[in-house]
């Protein structure tokens, strides 16, 4: 009886410490997990702070994207929304964007499609003594026939004041490349028998002949006349 008694203790005992042993296994291992808890909590805050800036950072890109387009939209709408000398500085992008990435381009192709197929459906009279009077185009120079974006890209596309003694020297190099786009209606226009005429307010003094070299360089050949100022 007494060894029953004995044994019944002993496993009591063990019982006991067994309890014990667990406790703190248990203990020990939400210890070990608190660090990585703590550092998976950290990490989630560091993604969710790093997308909020992020976030941020692209509100204000888009913010002034559609500024941009605001402001460009009141303006060839109506162009006396305010008096300005120069773009707002927070169009800038848009600006840029627009006139080197491709949508300026594309636009001129399209326009220029256009005019093309209006011109084909005229039928030019081939006799030298009826005329259709349908037969003269005329096209401007600057920003039409050849581009001066170099000199607009240097002054931030109108976010710097125009200064007319820089575009002079511009214009003098002689460098103006050809608006590929209008060189393609140009030399259209040129085989189907238009009379081409170029304008421009450049002034016949001093710079038509830089003017003339650089058209012809540009491959502008066979026009009727250069009218200057």
């Amino acid at each position: 009886m007494l060894k029953i008694k004995i044994l019944q203790a002993v496993l009591a005992g063990l019982t006991f410490l067994l309890g014990l042993l667990s406790n703190l296994v248990l203990r020990l291992q939400k210890q070990s997990q608190k660090p990585q808890k703590q550092q998976k909590l950290l990490q989630i805050k560091s993604e969710l702070d790093s997308s909020s800036s992020s976030s941020t950072e692209m509100m204000v890109v888009d913010d002034d994207d559609m500024y941009g387009l605001s402001w460009r939209l009141a303006m060839e709408t109506n162009n006396n929304v305010r008096p300005w000398k120069t773009i707002p500085l927070r169009c800038y992008k848009h600006v840029e964007n627009y006139m080197i990435g491709g949508q300026y381009e594309h636009d001129m192709n399209l326009i220029v499609d256009e005019i093309m197929f209006y011109a084909s459906q005229i039928t030019l009279s081939t006799s030298t003594t009826t005329t259709t009077h349908q037969d003269a185009w005329v096209l401007d120079v600057d920003d039409t026939c050849i581009s001066n974006i170099p000199y607009y890209k240097a002054k931030r596309f109108g976010c710097d004041p125009f200064d007319s003694a820089m575009f002079k020297a511009w214009i003098n190099q002689g460098m103006c490349p050809a608006n590929p786009v209008v060189l393609r209606l140009f030399k259209t226009l040129i085989e189907k028998g238009f009379k081409v005429f170029l304008v421009t307010g450049r002034y016949e003094g001093t710079l038509a002949k830089i003017t003339t070299d650089n058209l012809h360089n540009q491959g502008f050949i066979g026009y009727q006349r250069l009218i200057l100022r």
